[in-house]
């Protein structure tokens, strides 16, 4: 009896460690059985909205479910990323977060609400994004980065420069601008970057820096002048434009968006999305799509996005640090 029970008590316990290898597999082929929230933590019409509701249906047709974008703004993108850090970790709420949110926000903010490389899983990067100096032609006679610079030297602090918010790319390339290139201007924080170009075109504020997918459509149009491109070279998208750092030595604003789920997402289900995304990112449909406005796509492995985190962390600190720069 006692032999029987031994062996009984041996073959539950292969069963038990069978069950527990094939549950990874168990989860992927369940994984997503429902639509799949992926929340943007701007508002509608920016260029991250944008981004998102370019390549996300894309991305759920690898998945085989539906994708919903939830647009969940306010502080930089600080409060629908802590949503997302603190959600329940079953691949079916996603943040499409960016260098504002997971790297420069860290040092901006005293208390951006979570903690970008500890509190999420990363899932894979999307697309490198470059930004143009913009202005409005009727406010500012200028054609070029180093004529704006001499307008704003002979009227130090009567120019504005909008943002997409506090603590976003534009708002930290308005701040570095006006330090390197020792110029005075004035912020003017708006809630989303669709509403900040807006008021640009408008001519209630002179001037912006801003990611390519927001901007792009306007320049096109004649509606803003592009002045030049952030990036540390001259980009395909837009050849013809010199770099500011041609004009402002030392220059280099480069956006990213990446996809993250909540810290302990099973990693199957993490391997999941990664394939869907890198999936749909190779599709060249995508790829000239995105080109078009301005941006490349930059696909990886989770491991690889989360060295990417912890480089951008350490590298926009000492940018943030140094141009002295803090948001409450």
């Amino acid at each position: 009896m006692r032999r029987w029970a031994i062996r009984l008590m041996r073959a539950c316990r292969l069963l038990m460690a069978a069950a527990l290898l094939a549950m990874p597999a168990m989860v992927t082929a369940q994984y997503p059985d429902r639509p799949v929230v992926v929340v943007v933590p701007f508002p509608p019409g920016g260029g991250g909205d944008t981004l998102a509701r370019t390549v996300m249906p894309r991305v759920a047709q690898e998945l085989g479910q539906p994708i919903v974008i939830e647009n969940k703004p306010g502080a930089g993108g600080n409060i629908g990323s802590a949503g997302v850090a603190r959600a329940t970790p079953d691949g079916y709420v996603l943040l499409y977060g960016t260098n504002g949110t997971h790297a420069i926000n860290q040092t901006l903010y005293r208390k951006p609400g979570f903690d970008a490389e500890k509190e999420f899983a990363p899932v894979s990067r999307l697309t490198e994004i470059p930004a143009v100096l913009v202005v409005n032609p009727s406010l500012l006679p200028v054609k070029s980065a180093p004529e704006l610079i001499a307008y704003l030297k002979a009227n130090p602090g009567k120019v504005s420069f909008a943002s997409a918010g506090n603590g976003t790319t534009s708002h930290l390339a308005g701040i570095m601008f006006g330090t390197l290139a020792g110029v005075d201007i004035q912020h003017v924080p708006y809630k989303g970057g669709a509403q900040a170009i807006t008021d640009v075109m408008g001519g209630q504020v002179a001037m912006m820096i801003d990611v390519m997918p927001n901007v792009y459509p306007h320049i096109k149009s004649g509606k803003v002048r592009a002045l030049a491109i952030s990036t540390v070279a001259r980009s395909p998208a837009a050849p013809d434009l010199p770099t500011i750092a041609e004009a402002v030595p030392g220059f280099e604003v480069t956006a990213w968006d990446a996809v993250f789920a909540p810290p302990g997402t099973p990693k199957a289900i993490v391997e999941r999305l990664n394939a869907a995304v890198r999936k749909a990112l190779d599709d060249p449909a995508i790829k000239e799509t995105l080109l078009a406005r301005g941006t490349v796509t930059v696909a990886g492995t989770p491991d690889d996005l989360a060295r990417f985190v912890t480089s951008e962390n350490a590298r926009w600190g000492k940018v943030v640090k140094q141009i002295g720069a803090q948001v409450d």
